[in-house]
């Protein structure tokens, strides 16, 4: 067996024609939709980017003990495990947070990998004197901050080395994926991540791209939008999510791009191909824009998900209402390579959907970010539940690789730890618990922001899909919160965790 899982970053299910949209047009993941089986109710679980990898690596929840970080030592790992069963694992990426502090660890568990340079704010093209002035005139001040080094400066003079389409990241991302299956084709018991940074923020698509959607290369660029309330006029909104929607078509084109080798080689006999993300964006739905802040609304939380099997080629064009997530794609990519599911793993193998899609999926999803508010949902209700204080203090992490996304834990953070007994994935080892302090660099507290713009809500998925009016049902509430707490009762969440969310209730013994 061999296996292809393409990752986009925030690729919005409302960007793909396949699962209905109007605004975009992707032909191509149209085309794959014919060949694999379309999960309609796959979720996340922890978020954002480098929680959402480790669900992914490790086939089980993660933020309920510690934020955004490194793979622990003692976590077990696909491509690890692939490694060591004899099955052969590249990586190729973009995503240029596997290479600051919070992201290491995920790479170095592949064979090999390929880091391709120059996405958002990749420390790549040094300049120690940017033309500030010339940025200006070319950059929306509103998207754009050049008065003070920072992630969109850089970003900034990356773009100086980006220019034809060729130079894009995507399409070397893409590239380099063309170059490996052409090299590799003819063998068996492999596996490829090939992961692209788009179409994440900022959103630069090359011309060709940009010209499909009419955007107006005369005005100053605004497509880096901040995770921030709308106030932007509706030709402002509708330019930012122009330029999202090309850097879908971008993506949606070489995808195609990668189904014409599958054609061409004949991959589609013993290749598996699995295409999803990590999270979706808000592109002013709910009058915001971003994630993090603001309730894992459906446009965050309910992603994409398509698989081929080549096992099961009578799942072919068909789709699933089964509830699935994140952490499940890493026992489904084990199961295809027969390797053995490590007793760790809280997820399950999505095989038994695709051979039959009316198979039992999840009975709930339960998703969230470290300190934030934990959404859970049974496919007809869901409920975003916040704590009765985000910034009280007594929620704790558990780590043996302190580091936050672009730094280690502080000399303040380190001195509140002691030891803690292991956890029932931890394989034995104790760990260090430190205070979860409330200044802490943990998303999204470290752009200066915080939860403190909503309260806990339930929303009627099937009479309220866009999630527009709130409704009071106490029968509905506890039910989800009883799934919340058999889930967190599952993964050996901390006992301080049950008091912090006010769920004494369930407190284990």
């Amino acid at each position: 067996m061999k296996s292809v899982f393409v990752l986009f970053d925030s690729l919005n299910k409302s960007a793909m024609s396949n699962y209905g949209s109007d605004a975009v047009k992707t032909p191509n993941f149209e085309r794959f939709a014919r060949r694999a089986m379309t999960f309609n109710n796959h979720y996340v679980g922890s978020l954002p980017c480098m929680p959402a990898r480790r669900d992914m690596h490790t086939g089980r929840l993660n933020f309920m003990h510690r934020s955004w970080g490194p793979l622990e030592p003692f976590d077990n790992s696909f491509p690890q495990l692939l490694k060591n069963n004899g099955i052969y694992s590249h990586l190729i990426s973009d995503h240029l947070h596997y290479f600051e502090d919070g992201g290491s660890g995920f790479h170095t568990r592949f064979n090999t990998w390929e880091y391709i340079r120059g996405q958002e704010h990749d420390p790549w093209i040094a300049m120690v004197k940017p033309p500030i002035e010339r940025f200006k005139e070319k950059f929306d001040p509103r998207n754009y901050d050049f008065e003070r080094p920072s992630k969109r400066l850089q970003g900034a003079i990356n773009r100086e080395k980006i220019r034809e389409e060729d130079e894009f990241p995507g399409p070397k991302c893409f590239n380099s994926a063309f170059e490996f299956l052409e090299v590799n084709k003819d063998v068996d018991d492999w596996s490829l991540m090939l992961e692209c940074f788009d179409p994440h923020e900022p959103f630069h698509a090359p011309e060709r791209f940009q010209a499909a959607f009419n955007i107006d290369s005369t005005k100053k660029v605004l497509d880096w939008p901040r995770y921030e309330e709308v106030v932007e006029n509706d030709q402002d909104i509708n330019t930012i999510r122009a330029n999202y929607g090309a850097l879908v078509a971008m993506c949606d084109d070489y995808f195609g791009q990668l189904l014409d080798r599958f054609d061409e080689y004949n991959l589609w006999s013993d290749t598996a191909l699995i295409l999803s993300t990590d999270h979706g964006f808000l592109l002013s739905e709910h009058d915001w824009w971003g994630k993090c802040r603001m309730p894992y609304y459906e446009e965050i939380s309910h992603i994409p998900l398509m698989i081929y099997d080549p096992r099961a080629p009578e799942s072919s064009g068909n789709s699933t209402n089964a509830i699935t997530q994140t952490m499940d794609l890493m026992p489904t990519i084990l199961d295809l390579h027969g390797v053995d599911i490590p007793d760790e793993v809280r997820a399950e193998s999505l095989s038994a959907i695709i051979k039959n899609p009316e198979s039992q999926g999840r009975e709930f999803a339960m998703f969230g970010i470290f300190s934030g508010p934990i959404g859970v949902t049974d496919g007809k209700f869901v409920l975003y539940y916040y704590p009765p204080d985000y910034s009280a203090s007594g929620l704790r992490e558990y780590t043996l690789a302190p580091h936050h996304m672009i730094e280690p834990f502080n000399v303040e953070e380190l001195r509140t730890s002691k030891m803690a007994d292991p956890f029932n994935f931890t394989k034995g080892c104790p760990l260090l618990s430190i205070a979860a302090l409330p200044d802490a660099p943990r998303i999204p507290m470290n752009d200066g922001k915080s939860f403190a713009d909503f309260d806990t809500a339930l929303y009627d998925l099937e009479n309220d899909p866009k999630q527009e009016k709130p409704i009071i049902n106490e029968e509905v509430t506890q039910n989800l919160l009883k799934a919340v707490t058999e889930i967190l009762n599952d993964h050996d969440a901390p006992s301080e965790m049950y008091d912090w969310y006010n769920l004494t209730l369930a407190k284990p013994a």
